[in-house]
């Protein structure tokens, strides 16, 4: 028998809702949820491979603990959990709690089980973490701290009211990252009266569509970027009236933009003259505008600094707070922190935004002697060891850890260097949600249920972590008996009983906020409805937002004060399949989220402007440029490629190696075709490679594809490796000066033309340094 779920899809930030039919333990038709209030019906076709992750050959389904010869040996959960807490607690006791490090917690759509990790970290005592964020947004939110007085003021694009839309080093064809991109996409490059500009070295699909392709040099966004403002400052095209209302800090700005000589920067970054010009001229021009950035100048050379140029574009043309603009969003759970808070490594001294350790950083946090180096680390769902620049050092401070521990579905390369791996249920095996909650004006919030029952030996990680916590003693019996008292009241009286108990407790009990997750997990979990005990977190999430955005729930039907409106929202997450919009913002509400005492925009920010004066001397050209001529992007998204949570590389149906892609220029300079392979060798190592000859790129440029190079079992069980991993390939120290982004996108590479014959020895040869058995390749 098959039966029909909503659910949605986890492959990126959107979780666009779908409808899967499920048979014998198989998503066996997936189409969109007409019903999501954000997606509507709306889903790309990678949704359509996602049994490959539900039921991929490599789930875990014990825990395992490592032997002393390296091997794995399958142990009980009751045992695992004393061991990994013990494991912890030796660590904590000789070096403090501040010595366990901890990665991910997350993913692209398991917040929700993240969460709970919170909890553990407080019982240890573990203050230092990072997670993907910090190879991509880091910059970009330290930008947002100073332009708007918090991190957390992160601004969204209303684009499908702008009208002009602007993507700078993003291709939403494939990477989406606002709701039904692909649609809207199509809307605006349909419509005479607006226009599609995209800054990109690559003619991408959303570039197909563009009015205006500025194909920029690889890494000269900056260029780019800064020609476009000193344009519209230097012929006047800035919004005097709005600059002069809402902004301080403009004559600064304008005076470090008015020296920038526009001719120039049109040559460093590849652009006519003319052409940015009319491009200036068209934005500044327009009734609305709407920018979008994405990892292309995220990790490239200048990532801050782009970051701050490409929101002057809209700042200083007035496309703030209004319809078609962009505007600060509300959220459930902030992914940003407050206000800049100084903290630094406590090895490197290396600056940490929104509490995210640079992810570059992190072998040398452990690769030393220093007394406060990290010495564990507890890593969920997330592969660091594949995920991270330079996997061969990454693997090395893994390695050299005295305790790690893995919480994750599959036997990931990371878990493979475990100490003790947890398995967790899939996602489509328990109760999930993403806190990427991004949109403007209407914000949506969608809970899933559980398609699967959990693949028997894994549990959820909300009874992972509060196993852990209550393993490590983090609170008594006594601490917790009147909440456990008040939430068996709850279903005949409701939550109002169970509200005032745990506030008094966390009252008479301080240590019990940092354990929240875990403590509504285990007294008012087991009388959640629908047996959504790993949502009892959600509980605390909304009352939080309802103290934060009490007007913004009002207008999405959620009144009463401020308990009574959280716990309204409460209710409507429970009981929707599809989702729910739990907050309706009017443009004037993102001027009440400015964060500087004045209400004002700050747009003088000294060290990135002190970076523009030095990017604009022309640099020497170095030996490096001369052993390595070309770029290499690390990491493009295709249609064949996901995030790795798609272990099984049979999911591919084209592309199935993610070749190496390079112009017609290059290829005959190299004297090699479509299918020929190459041997691609940067400062970090070699790889070899497929290749596909693009009239997409330019000269020099070369790009390898996400989500590659993972070892996974054949249908024989023998380990095999398809495509390139390509962090075998970056290098940790390629990293932006400020927020220590990797420059992933921007890799100083050559290449080598390699015959048939020698192709298997040399993979052999180049990939020997790996712990973990590589059978075959390509």
């Amino acid at each position: 028998m098959s039966s029909w779920h909503k659910t949605a899809c986890i492959l990126c930030s959107q979780n666009c809702g779908i409808e899967v039919e499920v048979q014998d333990g198989h998503l066996v038709k997936i189409h969109g949820d007409k019903d999501h209030p954000a997606s509507q019906g709306y889903a790309c076709e990678k949704a359509q491979r996602l049994d490959y992750y539900q039921n991929a050959r490599d789930r875990i389904s014990r825990p395992l603990r490592r032997r002393k010869d390296g091997t794995f040996e399958a142990v009980d959960w009751d045992t695992a959990i004393a061991g990994v807490a013990a494991g912890f607690q030796a660590v904590k006791s000789h070096h403090g709690g501040e010595a366990i490090f901890h990665y991910g917690g997350g993913g692209q759509g398991n917040h929700l089980g993240g969460a709970y990790g919170r909890a553990t970290r407080a019982a240890l005592g573990s203050i230092y973490g990072s997670n993907a964020l910090a190879q991509e947004k880091t910059g970009e939110f330290w930008v947002d701290g100073k332009l708007f007085g918090r991190p957390r003021c992160h601004t969204v694009p209303d684009l499908e009211h702008a009208e002009v839309a602007v993507f700078i080093g993003k291709n939403p064809w494939q990477s989406h990252g606002f709701p039904r991109a692909r649609a809207v996409l199509r809307e605006i490059a349909a419509d005479p009266k607006r226009c599609l500009v995209v800054i990109d070295p690559r003619r991408t699909e959303t570039a197909d569509l563009a009015h205006h392709h500025l194909q920029v040099k690889p890494g000269t966004d900056v260029f780019c970027l800064s020609a476009l403002l000193a344009v519209m400052v230097q012929e006047k095209l800035c919004n005097a009236a709005f600059v002069s209302q809402h902004t301080r800090g403009f004559e600064a700005l304008a005076t470090v933009l008015g020296g920038v000589d526009v001719a120039q920067h049109a040559q460093r970054c590849g652009i006519a003259v003319e052409t940015l010009r009319t491009v200036a001229r068209r934005i500044a021009s327009a009734a609305s505008v709407a920018t979008l950035e994405d990892l292309g100048i995220q990790q490239a050379p200048h990532s801050t600094l782009n970051s701050y140029l490409e929101k002057l574009l809209y700042l200083l043309t007035g496309n703030f707070g209004r319809t078609g603009t962009m505007n600060i969003h509300t959220r459930l759970v902030s992914l940003g922190g407050g206000r800049e808070g100084g903290r630094t490594t406590p090895v490197g001294g290396h600056r940490i935004i929104t509490g995210l350790v640079p992810a570059n950083v992190i072998p040398d946090e452990i690769l030393t002697d220093h007394p406060k180096r990290f010495r564990a680390m507890l890593v969920e769902s997330a592969n660091p060891a594949h995920s991270l620049a330079d996997s061969a050092r990454m693997r090395q401070a893994l390695g050299a850890l005295e305790f790690l521990v893995v919480v994750d579905v599959a036997m990931t390369e990371t878990a493979r260097l475990a100490h003790y791996v947890l398995p967790a249920s899939s996602q489509y095996e328990k109760w999930e949600a993403t806190f990427f909650n991004l949109e403007f004006p209407n914000n949506v919030f969608h809970l899933r249920a559980p398609v699967f029952p959990p693949l028997p030996g894994t549990l959820p990680e909300a009874e992972i972590h509060t196993r852990l916590v209550k393993a490590l003693g983090a609170w008594n019996t006594e601490q917790l008996a009147p909440l456990h008292a008040a939430a068996a009241r709850v279903p005949k009286e409701g939550r109002g009983p169970y509200a005032q108990a745990f506030f008094s407790a966390v009252a008479e009990h301080p240590q019990l906020m940092g354990l929240a997750p875990a403590v509504l997990y285990e007294t008012l979990g087991p009388v959640m409805p629908h047996g959504a005990r790993d949502a009892a977190v959600l509980w605390g999430a909304t009352q939080t937002c309802a103290m934060a955005f009490p007007d913004s729930l009002q207008r999405a039907g959620f009144d009463g004060d401020t308990m009574e409106a959280g716990d309204k929202l409460f209710e409507a997450i429970l009981n929707s399949r599809s989702g729910v919009v739990f907050t309706v913002d009017e443009p004037a509400e993102t001027w009440k989220r400015v964060d500087h005492p004045d209400g004002r925009i700050m747009l003088d920010i000294p060290e990135l402007l002190e970076e523009l004066a030095k990017a604009a001397v022309p640099p020497a050209v170095t030996a490096e440029q001369h052993t390595f001529p070309f770029v290499l992007a690390a990491g493009e998204r295709r249609t064949s490629t996901a995030n790795t949570i798609f272990r099984d590389p049979a999911w591919r149906k084209k592309d199935a190696h993610g070749a190496l892609r390079m112009c017609p220029q290059d290829a005959q300079a190299l004297g090699v075709v479509d299918g020929s392979r190459v041997k691609v060798t940067t400062q970090a190592g070699s790889a070899l490679a497929v290749v596909e000859v693009s009239d997409t790129l330019l000269p020099g440029h070369i790009t390898l594809p996400n989500g590659l190079g993972l070892d996974f079992p054949d249908v024989h069980g023998t380990s095999a490796v398809r495509g390139v991993a390509v962090n075998e390939l970056t290098s940790s120290a390629h990293r932006d000066w400020l927020a220590g982004t990797p420059w992933h996108k921007h890799v100083p590479a050559r290449l080598e033309r390699v015959d048939a014959a020698t192709a298997d020895g040399s993979a052999q040869r180049i990939f020997e340094s790996v712990k973990y058995p590589i059978i075959t390749w390509l």
